[in-house]
């Protein structure tokens, strides 16, 4: 339907996927802003192949397109570098830190907050070819070969590109020590 330019078609498709597109893209990224961009190109550059579909699995498809923005546009800003409007803002104004939620205490949001920032820097120093299989499998849960589809690349591969960054995230993880929760902590040989 969406290739004979329905519009409620487009729409559902865009409502099925969205949320799985943005997070692929924030995973990849790293940045809100970014992911919402990219996200959105996916869907805009996704509409204008749409013809190029030639059947299987749409969300493997529209991931790779998904993961190709995000590429694409790491490239060309590593091109063209910009000045982000966090760093315009006076270091004297502050607005202060984001309220919690009502039930979580102030140190575990700190907590929380800074965990979930680690592990995205962590996710960040890997290179582009295991975040992207590490995204895909540990943080949105696709299938092996859902992944292999998406990053037209074989089971095999993928499986290996996933054992070399768990290894990579499993080392950057245990050098925050004290940072991470008793029970994600690794257990000592002593």
């Amino acid at each position: 339907q969406v290739q004979q330019g329905s519009l409620e078609a487009s729409n559902a498709l865009v409502l099925r996927h969205q949320n799985a597109v943005y997070t692929l893209c924030y995973r990849l990224t790293g940045d809100a802003a970014r992911a919402d961009d990219a996200a959105q190109m996916a869907f805009i550059n996704a509409y204008q192949r749409f013809d190029t579909f030639r059947g299987g699995s749409f969300k493997a498809w529209l991931m790779r397109i998904a993961t190709n923005v995000v590429y694409d546009t790491a490239r060309y800003d590593k091109r063209r570098p910009v000045t982000a409007l966090e760093d315009l803002v006076p270091p004297d104004s502050d607005d202060g830190p984001p309220l919690p939620a009502p039930g979580a205490s102030p140190e575990e949001v700190l907590q929380q907050t800074e965990l979930a920032a680690a592990i995205q820097d962590c996710i960040n120093t890997l290179s582009e070819d295991q975040r992207a299989v590490l995204v895909m499998c540990d943080v949105e849960g696709y299938p092996y070969q859902d992944i292999a589809d998406s990053l037209n690349v074989q089971i095999g591969t993928v499986k290996s590109r996933l054992s070399r960054a768990r290894s990579a995230m499993r080392r950057c993880l245990s050098a925050l020590g004290e940072l991470l929760p008793p029970e994600y902590r690794l257990k000592s040989d002593d």
